[in-house]
């Protein structure tokens, strides 16, 4: 009896992930509507500070238990986050291809050794010197077009998030480990959003009339992609594996391209097939060691 409690407990754990990554998915589409109608830095800076003050009830307490210097760091890691997610709306603004732009942005856990070589010399493990030829194999692919080399510029701006986000995952691991996780979450979202506004206050123009339809999609993006969606995350990740979670997250690219192609008649050439799924390849290679042996680095 407990054993089959316990069985329906993971399960239910794992559709909640599932869940969680189809809501990641439809981010995407949500904030490539949004961004129709809103500046995209603007966008991301008001996404932002609303999620985090939509957390901000449920963690305002836990301020008391860290001290500024803790504050500082994940601060700066959020600053790190926004550079990121700056960088990732610019390549949506500009690209018309999410699918592939997701599948790109997936490579930032596979690149967390890469840039952690130089920064902490720690040399990457022999799973992600396996997994990279895969990886880099699936980017050659998803550039050529047509028998011909064809890289936009959405896929060099969506690299450079990746690699940013993996920045970030290196920073954060290290120097915000005594922050619980909730208030982390609230510090860096609302560091993000701040870093989004600042940025449109600088290079965008704001519009003087936004459709109520844009601002659905806006509300939608903060809601459902945002909240909802770690909200489900967090309590899945409470009941099943880390394996499982990790696995299961892959899912995400896989949800955007279907959701890119129903939306948007996104055209996915044989070549970009393989492309896309070869990156899978390498990143189910990599975390399903990861998530196996438990260590990140060896």
């Amino acid at each position: 009896m407990l054993f089959r409690y316990v069985m329906t407990q993971h399960r239910r754990a794992d559709l909640l992930i599932v869940c969680a990554t189809l809501l990641a998915s439809a981010g995407w589409i949500f904030s490539k509507q949004t961004i129709q109608g809103l500046p995209p830095f603007g966008f991301i800076g008001l996404r932002f500070v609303l999620a985090s003050l939509l957390i901000l009830p449920f963690c305002y307490r836990l301020f008391k238990q860290v001290s500024l210097k803790d504050i500082a760091q994940s601060s700066l890691v959020g600053m790190l986050l926004g550079a990121a997610l700056l960088t990732w709306i610019y390549a949506i603004s500009v690209s018309d291809t999410l699918g592939e732009g997701a599948f790109i942005m997936s490579l930032s856990m596979l690149l967390v050794p890469l840039v952690a070589w130089p920064l902490f010399k720690q040399k990457p493990s022999r799973p992600f010197w396996i997994s990279l030829p895969f990886a880099i194999v699936g980017l050659v692919l998803l550039s050529l077009s047509g028998g011909g080399w064809h890289q936009s510029v959405s896929q060099v701006w969506f690299l450079l998030a990746a690699a940013l986000l993996a920045l970030q995952f290196n920073f954060n691991s290290r120097y915000a480990q005594r922050i619980p996780t909730l208030l982390l979450t609230c510090v860096q979202l609302f560091v993000t959003g701040v870093v989004g506004l600042i940025a449109s206050l600088m290079f965008e123009q704001w519009p003087q009339t936004v459709n109520i339809e844009i601002w659905g999609w806006f509300a939608s993006s903060v809601l459902i992609a945002t909240s909802i969606r770690y909200v489900l995350q967090t309590a899945g990740q409470k009941h099943t594996s880390v394996a499982n979670a990790a696995i299961i997250m892959v899912l995400e690219p896989v949800w955007t391209v279907f959701l890119s192609i129903l939306w948007y008649g996104e055209k996915m050439p044989v070549e970009k097939v393989i492309g896309c799924s070869l990156i899978l390849f390498a990143l189910l290679l990599y975390r399903g060691w990861y998530t196996i042996t438990g260590k990140l680095f060896k």
